[in-house]
C-alpha cells in the first residue's frame, strides 16, 4: 500500500511485513552529492554531464566486527523532520507513524527483510485453502499487551471492523480490505480470513493487518479522536513512554515482551524540523541517527576529521519516488495538456545536477525504479519550454491581454504551489519551478505549511499543486493510488483525483494475477499511461544519505523497506553514553 507514505508492511523492529499500504513522506529529502570524475563513465540512470559518483568514505552497510558479541544497553536518539498527527496505525497516513510504531507494534505474520519470506509472529501457524480464499491463523497463547491484557483473536475481529467502518479515517487502508468479506473469531485464539475474490496480497493483508486493542477502543469514545492516538498500547519489544508535543516522542524496551528482546534501552524520536539545526545538534551528540541530508550537508558538511571520526556515513537505496500533484478537479489541470505543459517546463535534470549534485535520476513514473514493475524503455519528458507553449497553446492559455501572462476567459493562469515546512529541497524545486513558469507566462505563488496542517489540505482537495514523495512496495497494487473508486474519496490517497478506465481494468487484472510476469505487464502499461496522462510530475529516485553515530554496531542495510532491521543494532559497554533507567 502506499503512504504519504509508501506502501504497508510496517516497519518492525525486527523484520517487517510488508506494508499494508503506500507512505507519505515530507519531501525533505536530500540527494546524495557526488565527486565528479569526468573522464569515467556515467553510470546507469545517471543524468548527462554528472560523471561517476564517489561514495567515499561513506558505505552501504556496516558489519559488526568479527566474533564481537552484541551487548545491551544504551539509547538511539532518532531525528525526526514533522510530528505525526496520531500514532492510532489504522488511520495514520504519514511515514513517521509507521516508524515508531514500528517498534511497538506487530502483526500475525512478519516478512523476511532479506528473504521476502513470511513467517511467524502473532500467530504461530497459518493455513491457506485451496482457492486462495480462506487464509487461518493459529494465535499464540503468550502474547499480551503492554498493560498485561492477553491478546485474542477479538482484537484481530475488531481491527478488521474498524478498518472497514465508514465512520473511521482509514480510506487508505481500507482499499486493501474492499474484498475481504469478512473476519471470524473462530475461538480465542483461531482467527479466519475469508475474501470473496483471490487477491495476490490476500495473504500480506491478512498476516499484515494492523491489530488494536478491543478493551481500549471499544469504550464508546470517537475512534478517530480517542486518546489511544496519543498513548498507544501494543504487542511489541518496546512500549510508548511519552510524548511531548513539538519536541519528542519516547519509546522504551518492554521488559514482559514475550519475544527475544532487542539490545537498545530507548527510542528518542527528536522533532527538529529545520535541516540546518538538526545537523549541527547531531554535531554535537545530541542525536546519533540523521536518516536523511541535503546534498549540501553531504557534499561540504560532513566530511572533515573531526566529523568523520565519530560519525559514519550510509548511502542505500529506499523504495520511493517524489513527485508534483496536480489536482486534476479543476481547472486547469483538468486538461491533460496542461499538465504535460507543466513537466515540460521544469527542468528536472538542470535539478538533480545543481540541488542533488547528480545522485540519483530523473523518473517517468510510479513503481519502485530497483523492481522489473518500472518500465526502463519510458524515457522521462525531456526540458521543452517551447513545446510547452505550444500546449498551453492549444488548451486556449495564450497571452490574449498581451501583459505578459497566459490567461483564458479573462482568467489568469495562476495557481499556488504548496510544500510542507521543514523542506529545503521541496523549496529549493518550488523556486526554480517559479522562475521556468514565468518563462512561458504562467505565475505560480508558493506557499509553506507546517506538515499537519498541509496533510490536511491534501487529504480536503483544497490544492492547485503540491510535492511529496511516496514510499513503495516491492510488488505493487495500483488501488490505492490511481483508481478511480478513491477519487472522490476525501482523505483518500488519489488526492490529485485521477480517473481513467483502462487504468481501473489493469488494476483489477493486477489484483487477481497471481503470476509475476503478467503482473510486471500489466504495471507497465499503467505506467504507460500514466506517463502520458501526467497527474504527477514525476520527479526522482534518489539514494537514501543518512550520518550515524560511530558507536552504534551491526547496521545493515536492505534494499526494500524498512531497509534496517533496529532490532540488531547494538553499542558495546564501553562506548554506551546513556545509562539504564
Amino acid at each position: 500500500m502506499s503512504r504519504r507514505y509508501l506502501h504497508k508492511p510496517f516497519w518492525n523492529a525486527g523484520d517487517a511485513l510488508a506494508r499494508p499500504f503506500l507512505l507519505l513522506l515530507l519531501l525533505a529529502i536530500g540527494f546524495l552529492s557526488c565527486t565528479r570524475r569526468p573522464e569515467s563513465p556515467a553510470p546507469a540512470g545517471a543524468e548527462p554531464g554528472c560523471g561517476q559518483v564517489d561514495f567515499r568514505p561513506a558505505v552501504n552497510s556496516l558489519p559488526a566486527p568479527a566474533g564481537e558479541k552484541p551487548e545491551d544497553g544504551d539509547w538511539l536518539i532518532y531525528r525526526f523532520e514533522a510530528e505525526p498527527a496520531t500514532l492510532n496505525p489504522l488511520i495514520a497516513t504519514d511515514n513517521y507513524e509507521q516508524i515508531i510504531n514500528g517498534f511497538m507494534q506487530e502483526t500475525l505474520l512478519d516478512q523476511d527483510i532479506g528473504t521476502q519470506e513470511f513467517k511467524p509472529k502473532l500467530a504461530e501457524r497459518w493455513e491457506v485453502s485451496e482457492d486462495k480464499l480462506t487464509f487461518t491463523f493459529w494465535l499464540r497463547h503468550d502474547v499480551k499487551w503492554h498493560d498485561r491484557v492477553p491478546l485474542t483473536a477479538k482484537d484481530v475481529v475488531y481491527s478488521f471492523q474498524r478498518i472497514l467502518d465508514p465512520k473511521v479515517d482509514a480510506a487508505p487502508l481500507r482499499t486493501y480490505y474492499t474484498d475481504c468479506e469478512s473476519v471470524t473469531a473462530l475461538d480465542d485464539y483461531t482467527v479466519q480470513f475469508r475474501w470473496k475474490k483471490p487477491y495476490f496480497k490476500a495473504l500480506e493483508f491478512s498476516g499484515g493487518m494492523y491489530i488494536v486493542p478491543k478493551h481500549i477502543l471499544d469504550n464508546g469514545a470517537d475512534f478517530n479522536s480517542h486518546p489511544f492516538g496519543r498513548r498507544p498500547i501494543f504487542t511489541g519489544p518496546y512500549r510508548f513512554k511519552e510524548w511531548k508535543t513539538g519536541q519528542e516522542i519516547v519509546i522504551e524496551r518492554n521488559p514482559d515482551y514475550w519475544g527475544t528482546q532487542p539490545h537498545l534501552d530507548r527510542i528518542v524520536f527528536k522533532i527538529i524540523i529545520d535541516d540546518t539545526v538538526a545537523l549541527q545538534v547531531f554535531k554535537q551528540g545530541g542525536i546519533d541517527f540523521l536518516e536523511r541530508l541535503t546534498a549540501v550537508q553531504w557534499n561540504e558538511q560532513t566530511n572533515s576529521p573531526s566529523f568523520l571520526a565519530h560519525a559514519h556515513k550510509l548511502y542505500y537505496d529506499y523504495p520511493y519516488f517524489n513527485y508534483i500533484g496536480w489536482n486534476l478537479r479543476q481547472p486547469p489541470f483538468d486538461d491533460r495538456r496542461v499538465r504535460l505543459a507543466m513537466t515540460l517546463a521544469l527542468n528536472r535534470e538542470a535539478i538533480l545536477k545543481t540541488v542533488h549534485s547528480c545522485m540519483g535520476s530523473v523518473i517517468s513514473g510510479n513503481s519502485y525504479v530497483k523492481t522489473p514493475y518500472y518500465d526502463q524503455t519510458i524515457k522521462p519528458w525531456p526540458y521543452d519550454p517551447e513545446r510547452a507553449k505550444q500546449l498551453l497553446d492549444e488548451a486556449g492559455w495564450g497571452d490574449h491581454d498581451r501583459d505578459g501572462w497566459r490567461d483564458r476567459d479573462g482568467k489568469p493562469f495562476r495557481f499556488e504551489f504548496l510544500y510542507s515546512s521543514g523542506s529545503s529541497t521541496a523549496e529549493m524545486i518550488a523556486t526554480i519551478f517559479k522562475e521556468d513558469l514565468k518563462k512561458i507566462g504562467v505565475d505560480m505563488s508558493i506557499r509553506q505549511l507546517e506538515w499537519a496542517v498541509f496533510l490536511e489540505q491534501i487529504q480536503n482537495w483544497d490544492f492547485d499543486a503540491c510535492t511529496l514523495a511516496w514510499a513503495l512496495d516491492a510488488n505493487p497494487d495500483f488501488y490505492q493510488l490511481w483508481d478511480s473508486s478513491q477519487a472522490d474519496i476525501k482523505g483518500s490517497s488519489n488526492h490529485v483525483g485521477f480517473k481513467h478506465a483502462e487504468v481501473d481494468k489493469l488494476i483489477e487484472l493486477n489484483r487477481r494475477e497471481f503470476d509475476k510476469q503478467k503482473r510486471i505487464e500489466y504495471a507497465r502499461q499503467v505506467h504507460r499511461i500514466l506517463h502520458q496522462e501526467q497527474p504527477y510530475t514525476f520527479l526522482f529516485a534518489p539514494k537514501w544519505l543518512s550520518v550515524m553515530d560511530k558507536r552504534f554496531h551491526n547496521v545493515l542495510t536492505y534494499p526494500l523497506r524498512p531497509c534496517f532491521k533496529f532490532e540488531d543494532w547494538y553499542v558495546p559497554k564501553e562506548l554506551q553514553k546513556y545509562p539504564a533507567r
